[in-house]
């Protein structure tokens, strides 16, 4: 597909700064709002605030990475930006949609690209049940947190948690404690991406848990529900030989 019109943004760091001028030079730099095709230039961390930033916009996302991991992004280049655009793959993601009551009755809501995870606030081990689709499934895990996690995200915090990594286009959620101590040898569930999880903080005024869904933290929740996101689905664009796909596939035989 050709694209009209490019808008290039950059991470708060000198290389991502550097690459956009240098971009901006060579194809141009129009307004975010005016564009067709986003290129995003950092890592991880600044494609995630992208998608979230754009949400609301049917625009894809090209990113090339100037950061440190850069799962989610294509390798940087200088040439041939219009070619890559216009033959590059599309990936259409699917969040999921947090909605958390605190302790003191109050409701957050936010989106998460990755993953959603409680963490528990003190020394203290967190109680946590989990309810899935109305169906009681652990009354009471003592654990550091638990995580549910996109097939885009398995790769991240999920994988370090020792969760299963979902390729891209199954239809599942990871569902992973984080340091269980009881049931001890719990290693989680993969569960329909339609599937609605509770997590309710068993003595939440005491054991304080956080919720964070991507990079928003909502601190002393008494009760988390999260469901997908139906009304939103932010599109990245990958070049067609080192797609999101093929990346998240290499990642299950790497050591």
């Amino acid at each position: 597909m050709k694209y009209k019109s490019i808008a290039i943004v950059a991470a708060p760091t000198p290389e991502a700064a550097e690459a956009r001028i240098r971009l901006a030079k060579k194809y141009g730099n129009d307004p975010v709002d005016a564009a067709d095709v986003i290129v995003a230039l950092g890592g991880d961390g600044m494609m995630l605030h992208t998608i979230h930033d754009l949400m609301d916009r049917d625009v894809p996302i090209f990113g090339m990475n100037r950061g440190s991991v850069g799962f989610l992004m294509n390798e940087y280049a200088e040439d041939g930006l219009e070619e890559r655009l216009a033959r590059a793959d599309l990936i259409e993601l699917h969040p999921l949609r947090m909605e958390a009551v605190d302790v003191d009755g109050k409701s957050h809501a936010s989106l998460a690209i990755n993953e959603v995870s409680l963490l528990r606030e003190t020394r203290q081990a967190a109680k946590i049940r989990i309810v899935v689709d109305g169906v009681e499934r652990l009354d009471e895990m003592m654990c550091d947190g638990v995580l549910v996690s996109t097939p885009a995200g398995s790769t991240a915090y999920n994988l370090s948690a020792s969760g299963p990594i979902i390729p891209l286009g199954n239809d599942l959620l990871a569902l992973t404690p984080i340091s269980a101590f009881r049931p001890r040898r719990w290693r989680g569930a993969l569960l329909p991406s339609k599937a609605k999880i509770t997590f309710e903080v068993l003595d939440a005024a005491d054991r304080r848990v956080s919720a964070t869904a991507d990079f928003h933290e909502v601190r002393n929740v008494a009760r988390v529900d999260i469901s997908q996101a139906a009304n939103h689905a932010p599109r990245l664009l990958f070049d067609p030989e080192h797609n999101l796909e093929e990346r998240v596939l290499r990642e299950q035989f790497s050591a």
